[in-house]
This record gives C-alpha cells, structure tokens and sequence, in this order.
C-alpha cells in the first residue's frame, strides 16, 4: 500500500492537486499499474477534492484509461464508419479466432485485450489496428494474424 501512496503523492506533486491534473494523473496511473481501480479513483477524487463521479466520468470516457484490468498486448481496432466499409470485420473475425476471444475479452493468459475504440485517426488507412502504441494501417485479416502470431509464436499459429 506504501508504494502506492507513494505514486498518489508522486503525481500530485509533479501536476498539482486541482482538477487540472486529473487527466494527466489519470494516465501516469494507468501506465504504471494497467488500470485505475475503483479504489485508486477514489484516492484520487479525494487528494483533487474532487467527486468520485467526476474520475469514473473521466476515466471512462477516454478509450485509453482503463477501469478493469487488461493484457500486457492491447488490440484496438477502429469502430468508424469508415474501418467498416475498408473491411474491419475481417479484421476482428480473424483476431477473434486466432485468440479464441470476442472484442472486449482478454487471453487467459492476460497476454492479449481485444477492444474496438472510437476514431483512431487514421481514416485515410483503414482498416487500422493499434497495439499498444504501434499503429498497423490498412490491415489485411492476414497481415492481423501474422502481426499477433510474432507477438507470441509459442502460443498461436495462423489459421
């Protein structure tokens, strides 16, 4: 518990104790612990002397603050309009088959979360799939599963 009051007490000093260091402080916390607990954003509401409401709001408005735990390998793919028509159900049936979950899910082995976000800035190249930070332009269902089966060659195959 020290270690995380220690991180708490951290940030605030690098981001002030006012609502404008919330965002910030948010994502600090989840690059360093995976997700923001329910427990973590009430700390947090109470050094901002904000509600805990306004966290949750925050922190679950923002695609890339996570409120439940997720994988050590985040895929996200595009759920616009315009990731649809380039194809990217192709792109989530072969995902969803080459790591035996749905969108939403992670990997038994906490290896992989699978998730569709809101506009990922890339319409010009859709379909697009981001892991973690590494942007994959106009995937190919295959070119999805070759990406995946490098990341972790002794436990996935292609298809």
């Amino acid at each position: 518990m020290i270690q995380t009051e220690n991180l708490l007490l951290e940030l605030i000093e690098k981001h002030g104790n006012s609502r404008d260091g919330l965002l910030p402080i948010l994502q600090e916390v989840v690059a360093k612990e995976n997700y923001l607990s329910e427990h973590r954003m009430v700390e947090i509401a109470k050094a901002l002397n904000i509600s805990s409401a306004e966290v949750y709001g925050t922190a679950s408005f923002y695609t890339y603050l996570f409120t439940k735990p997720m994988g050590k390998n985040v895929i996200r793919v595009c759920k616009t309009i315009s990731c649809k028509m380039a194809g990217k159900q192709e792109i989530i049936k072969a995902i969803e088959k080459t790591l035996k979950i749905k969108v939403g899910e992670t990997t038994r082995d906490k290896n992989f979360t699978f998730i569709e976000s809101n506009c990922l800035g890339w319409c010009h190249k859709g379909p697009v799939m981001i892991i973690n930070e590494e942007v994959y332009p106009e995937i190919t269902p295959e070119r999805a599963v070759e990406i995946l089966c490098e990341m972790d060659p002794k436990h996935l195959s292609k298809f």
